[in-house]
């Protein structure tokens, strides 16, 4: 006979909600097993229905409101929304306080080096020890040859790399961070321009000779490109973390079984 778990209610202010709810609504939460799906489907739906009982309580209406979109929200939805209007207010960032952010963290606003490549890759699977070692033998061979003759890059690509940009003598074009596989990335951007990589990169793909080409350095941004994200992103801050007092207050003031919700302890600060 299986093992069916037996599921404790979750009530909300005595409100039960029905399993039959959080199963649907456990789809929208990806996780890892069922069990932890099921409980933040359920504490979902018990913030929804604190929300509604405390619109309840304060006769919020729906108002017809719509979403960013034009649509118009369901009543319930459109309800919850209308509270968080009113209750939820987060103060407009000012340009004083995006200074600041900016200034204490001036390495978020610069733009990223960029660094020419030119490569050649010898193909071959890390899981296969044998043919690995060979074309680290290959780009060795390689290597050597272009100390001898760093003119016969483009033509040891076109006859030896694997890799499409061959037909570009092994021109990658610039290279941002992030933008290649991390053992590429950390060769390349440690050579100084114009400069050869004296042994052969090993990575997911193969054997890779590399080639730094010209270096483009980032450079700051200036805080008037910058001002309106970090404002946004300032606001869309205050506004979770008010979010978070406020449902732990609401929380706090309402009995909640079957499911843990953080509680507050003090006032709501904005």
């Amino acid at each position: 006979m299986d093992d069916v778990r037996e599921r404790v209610p979750v009530l909300v202010g005595g409100v039960e909600i029905a399993e039959s709810a959080i199963a649907a609504e456990a789809q929208n939460h990806p996780a890892p097993d069922a069990e932890t799906a099921w409980m933040a489907a359920a504490k979902a739906l018990a913030i929804r229905q604190l929300l509604l009982a405390e619109a309840d309580r304060l006769n919020i209406a729906s108002g017809g409101r719509c979403d960013e979109e034009g649509r118009r929200l369901a009543e319930d939805d459109a309800r919850i929304d209308a509270l968080l209007c009113q209750e939820v207010v987060v103060p407009v960032a000012n340009e004083a306080e995006a200074q600041r952010f900016f200034h204490q963290h001036r390495e978020r606003f610069a733009s990223e080096p960029l660094v020419e490549a030119e490569h050649i890759l010898f193909s071959a699977s890390p899981d296969d020890a044998l043919n690995y070692s060979l074309a680290v033998g290959d780009a060795r061979m390689a290597i050597r040859e272009l100390e001898k003759d760093p003119s016969c890059f483009a033509a040891l690509a076109k006859s030896k790399s694997a890799c499409p940009s061959k037909e570009q003598g092994g021109n990658l074009g610039q290279i941002g961070k992030g933008q290649t596989v991390a053992e590429f990335e950390k060769a390349l951007f440690a050579l100084s321009e114009g400069e050869l990589c004296r042994e052969p990169v090993k990575s997911p793909f193969g054997v890779h000779v590399i080639r730094a080409g010209r270096r483009v350095e980032g450079r700051q941004l200036p805080f008037e490109m910058v001002e309106a994200s970090i404002r946004e992103y300032l606001e869309e801050a205050s506004y979770r973390k008010a979010m978070a007092q406020y449902l732990s207050i609401l929380a706090s003031q309402t009995i909640i079984e079957g499911v843990s919700l953080p509680v507050a302890e003090g006032p709501l600060v904005q």
